[in-house]
């Protein structure tokens, strides 16, 4: 028998994994990624270029997927803005929620452009029948919403109702909401009730896990800048997901957006939430300008990689127009040209491999990449390669165009729609 003076001998039993049950909720698809039913927590963020930048735009969205983010969302405040995501979409290697403020206009406009999602904030669009209207075009179009409820713009009824932003506050006007669309049968929904105040949030989150079995988007809203805004955040947004409240979160930051997706991914592996990668592969959507099966290329990486300790973000993408430029903040990546693989480091091309031999020269580029640094295999780089690529480059935009994904068929849509008031009035049953 063991005593203060005799320890016990013989070893301890491992501890097992600690895990928090998570609380029920319906799962809605965001393009292919599920958010609540049981679905892993993911990670947003939001871009902060002009949408209407679209090179722009794109490259910080692969950098934010690169960074851990599962899903982005850009602003859509006026008609630059919904014809930038129109060209944006079909490219994006996410999918992508509409940020949508004062004008239902704007809101019919993203889904012309073919976002995934909206983000509606009720205290800014108040009208009932524009609501209804926004709803309607989603249940029809299979496009979930986010009612993105903020204490600093409720609607002011509700101030003075409550005497200011109370968790009650923020939780009715989320519920005010719901019953505008289950009015006209919508329930696609995932909710937030953000406040900058951490107290403030937290418990507006749990009253509303005790209302709706929707799911739930958690954020510490204007958090400001680190080091001290990732403290405020991780405090407010940890909290309620031990308590196994939340769906999807995002950390806003003062701060290049990456650094939201970084924490967010941190954090979710700290608590066990999501697991920790090897390599981080990431992949383009295969838009029309693909010139490989991206998918199937993804995949055979993926399985080429599963074994290797390389800790190193890879990009695979569908033609070497756009792939390149678009995720050059990964370390390493390969894109398609014509019937050839153009490898790329960070941005620029090294290589030019026979298609049949992409994911073999990728393995071993990423071994020799881990092994010498970046420097010195940009410094190894073929002579030529970048010329090859280019020539190849401009061979499909011969072939293809310059708008492979008929976006602009989109942008037409878009403008046609703005050049008409919506009309707020349900079709004729």
């Amino acid at each position: 028998m063991a005593t203060a003076s005799t320890p016990a001998t013989g070893p301890t039993p491992a501890a097992g994994p600690v895990t928090w049950p998570r609380r029920p909720t319906k799962q809605i698809m965001v393009g292919k990624v599920p958010v609540g039913g049981g679905a892993p927590v993911t990670v947003q963020s939001m871009t902060i270029t002009k949408t209407a930048d679209v090179e722009a735009t794109l490259e910080q969205i692969y950098a934010l997927h690169a960074a851990g983010a599962d899903i982005v969302r850009c602003t859509c405040n006026d008609r630059a803005a919904a014809e930038g995501l129109a060209r944006i979409v079909p490219r994006s290697p996410v999918p992508l929620v509409a940020d949508i403020h004062f004008h239902v206009e704007m809101a019919l406009a993203a889904l012309d452009a073919g976002v995934q999602c909206l983000r509606l904030n009720p205290g800014n669009l108040r009208k009932a029948e524009e609501i209804k209207l926004v709803a309607r075009e989603c249940r029809d179009r299979g496009v979930p919403v986010r009612i993105g409820v903020n204490a600093g713009s409720l609607d002011p009824r509700l101030y003075e109702k409550y005497g200011g932003a109370t968790p009650d506050a923020l939780v009715e006007s989320a519920q005010i909401e719901l019953a505008l669309f289950a009015e006209v049968g919508f329930d696609d929904v995932k909710i937030s009730v953000k406040a900058s105040n951490v107290p403030l949030m937290i418990e507006a989150y749990r009253r509303l896990s005790e209302v709706t079995d929707h799911p739930l988007h958690l954020g510490v809203t204007e958090a400001g800048p680190p080091p001290a805004g990732t403290i405020k955040a991780t405090a407010g947004i940890a909290t309620l997901l031990a308590e196994g409240i939340g769906d999807t979160i995002r950390y806003s930051l003062t701060a290049d957006p990456v650094e939201e997706a970084k924490a967010g991914r941190q954090l979710l592996e700290a608590l066990g939430l999501r697991e920790r990668k090897n390599v981080d592969l990431i992949a383009c959507p295969s838009c029309g300008r693909a010139e490989i099966d991206v998918y199937k290329v993804a995949q055979e990486a993926m399985a080429a990689f599963e074994e290797r300790k390389l800790p190193i973000q890879v990009a695979v993408m569908g033609c070497v127009v756009n792939g390149p430029g678009e995720a050059k903040s990964a370390d390493l990546g390969i894109a398609a040209g014509k019937h050839r693989g153009h490898l790329f480091i960070r941005g620029h091309i090294v290589r030019v491999v026979p298609e049949d031999q992409m994911v073999s020269a990728l393995v071993e580029e990423a071994e020799r990449l881990v092994a010498e640094g970046i420097e010195a295999r940009l410094a190894a780089a073929d002579q030529g390669a970048e010329a090859e690529a280019e020539a190849d480059r401009a061979a499909l935009l011969d072939l293809r165009g310059d708008d492979a994904n008929n976006s602009e068929t989109r942008v037409e849509l878009i403008d046609k729609r703005l050049e008409k008031p919506p009309d707020p009035q349900p079709p004729a049953e």
